[in-house]
């Protein structure tokens, strides 16, 4: 397929598809059509991988981290212990994130009481709710 249509099924701009070409993320076939600009071709295998960087992306990880996890898988380099090291630093860092969701969300709700129980004392104060 083409890029325009490998980008809607995608669901991405084909401007961010280029974007990934350009990383080295993607690696589409070149057709012989095209004379001096031959098109760039896309299968299902890349439709699976630029799923998995959007997945990646939602889990956190850098796009130098991604190309760097998918050269590595690529490559057959990619070891049991390697994977393992990879998932507990980005499970570590969600857990990071997730402290402060949780301490934001604790002082949103407690700003809210405030406004609903018409601001009956000093406000809430954000560094109250961080460490």
């Amino acid at each position: 397929m083409l890029i325009s249509e490998f980008a809607r099924a995608a669901g991405l701009s084909v401007d961010t598809v280029r974007f990934y070409i350009d990383k080295g993320l993607l690696k589409p076939t070149r057709s012989a059509k095209g004379g001096s600009r031959p098109y760039q071709m896309f299968n299902d295998t890349d439709l699976t991988t630029a799923r998995m960087i959007r997945l990646q992306q939602s889990l956190g990880y850098s796009l130098a981290e991604i190309a760097a996890l998918n050269k590595e898988y690529r490559s057959g380099a990619s070891s049991a212990a390697r994977t393992a090291a990879a998932l507990r630093k980005q499970i570590a860092r969600l857990d990071d994130k997730k402290q402060n969701i949780d301490a934001a969300l604790a002082f949103l709700r407690a700003k809210l009481q405030w406004v609903e129980d018409g601001k009956p004392s000093d406000a809430p104060h954000l560094e109250d709710y961080y460490c």
